[in-house]
């Protein structure tokens, strides 16, 4: 068995198996295909819409097994651990409501067919909401699914394992392993009954997933790390840019994928800006997940809190000014508080390489083209964000952005839009149609 450890007392608050051998539930997942692809859109709809709403009947329930198995504040657990998962599922609901998607192409009509298989690989930051962003659209398209959560944080799985079945779904549809990357996730990607392999995690574990579904030629889709700018121009608000980009920063304690944790600004604001900065950050009390007054809980684990850390030194090592002092943590749990460092080298490892926690990096720019080419000069590619007093000049700073996505002077995010990365952020979209259109295959049939 694996214990699972609530991250903010460091106790353990449940245990799951290792599962060894993944062929009965590849096998289960295969036995169910038939019957589930055949069922009418209609059909698949009310399944979804059930299970949508039994986790909206235990989203309270839900969110604080979240916050004790991964650590998330009650707010953020209720609002997005759990609200985006309810939305996901209502926008593939929303999908099948209208007609099989179909195009003509001279005497071809080109369809979409369920890809078979699928297996879903998630990582403990969302636990839930990496889930239900492959499994709703998989089973919208007709696919039957193998599922390994993250070993960190899989407890929320299990229950949502419960409500598939409560909601009626077919024995076989959803099936649920659990275990460590290596053996049970290697064995999963890599299982020739396996027709699509989703996986959301590291860029390292995203190389050795493709390495063993290339070995079935098996199609992969991979949502990696991200190393995001956020572009202040000079004509922006600087004080709205600023505060909206420490708090997108700090979000989840920094344990999201797409966080703005690198803030371009103009350098004659950077000294200003690191003023607003150090100020906003300060304002996020770290502490016990379930008091309401807490805004930033701890890392997931002690294995995760340590490489934060080490971070943090090599930062300070090679010569980033730490611009704030960092607040003092509780004595028990996996808590870093909220660092902010300023004048930072953009080629320097900690404006490089993804941290995964509360760390900004400030780094100045020259002139537009300049704060383009710093934006883009990662190995990364999978979110930004442009503040400008123009819409226009924002927009087309965006698009020079090598990236999935890019928010303008805030925008809000957009679960229909097609979310995920390029470069080291990996390949193929989550969400919305072109979600639901990675779970597919194309088909022509000439008339």
């Amino acid at each position: 068995m694996i214990d699972v450890y609530n991250p903010a007392t460091e106790q353990v608050i449940g245990a799951v198996p290792e599962t060894a051998d993944v062929d009965p539930a590849v096998a289960a997942a295969r036995a169910a295909l038939g019957p589930w692809s055949a069922l009418p859109r209609a059909a698949r709809a009310a399944h979804l819409a059930a299970l949508r709403d039994l986790l909206a009947a235990h989203a309270e329930e839900l969110a604080a097994l979240i916050t004790a198995e991964m650590g998330a504040p009650l707010a953020i657990s209720r609002k997005v651990q759990v609200g985006l998962p309810i939305a996901v599922l209502s926008s593939m609901v929303d999908l099948l409501a209208g007609d099989e998607p179909q195009e003509r192409i001279g005497n071809s009509l080109v369809v979409r067919d369920p890809v078979g298989v699928v297996a879903a690989i998630t990582p403990w930051n969302y636990p839930l909401h990496q889930t239900v962003a492959k499994l709703a659209p998989a089973l919208a398209a007709g696919n039957t699914v193998v599922h390994k959560p993250s070993e960190v944080a899989p407890l929320s799985a299990l229950r949502l394992h419960e409500l598939v079945r409560e909601a009626g779904l077919p024995d076989g549809v959803y099936n649920l392993v659990t275990g460590y990357g290596d053996p049970t996730g290697a064995a999963l990607a890599g299982h020739p009954g396996v027709d699509l392999v989703s996986f959301t995690g590291s860029t390292g574990a995203g190389r050795t997933v493709a390495a063993l579904a290339a070995k079935n030629l098996t199609r992969v889709s991979l949502e990696l790390g991200g190393k995001s700018a956020n572009v202040v121009l000079p004509d922006a608000d600087l004080a709205a840019a600023v505060k909206v980009g420490v708090g997108n920063c700090l979000l989840n304690s920094g344990q999201t994928c797409t966080a703005w944790t690198r803030l371009l600004v103009h350098e004659s604001q950077h000294d200003e800006a690191v003023g607003l900065a150090v100020a906003a950050a300060s304002r996020y009390t770290v502490g016990d997940p379930t008091d309401p007054a807490t805004r930033l809980g701890p890392l997931a684990s002690a294995a995760q809190r340590d490489r934060v850390l080490s971070y943090v030194e090599r930062g300070r090592a090679a010569g980033a000014k730490l611009a704030n002092e960092p607040g003092s943590v509780p004595d028990v749990g996996y808590y870093v508080a909220p660092v902010v460092f300023a004048d930072v080298d953009p080629e320097s490892v900690i404006a490089q390489e993804e941290i995964f926690g509360p760390v900004l990096s400030i780094i100045r720019y020259r002139d537009e083209d300049d704060a383009v080419r710093i934006a883009n000069g990662t190995r990364y590619g999978l979110a930004g964000s442009v503040w400008s007093g123009s819409p226009e000049r924002a927009l087309a700073v965006a698009r020079r952005l090598r990236t999935g996505q890019v928010d303008v002077n805030g925008a809000s995010f957009n679960p229909l839009a097609p979310f995920g990365g390029i470069g080291d952020s990996g390949y193929g979209r989550e969400l919305g149609v072109h979600g639901y259109e990675e779970f597919t295959s194309v088909k022509a049939v000439q008339l």
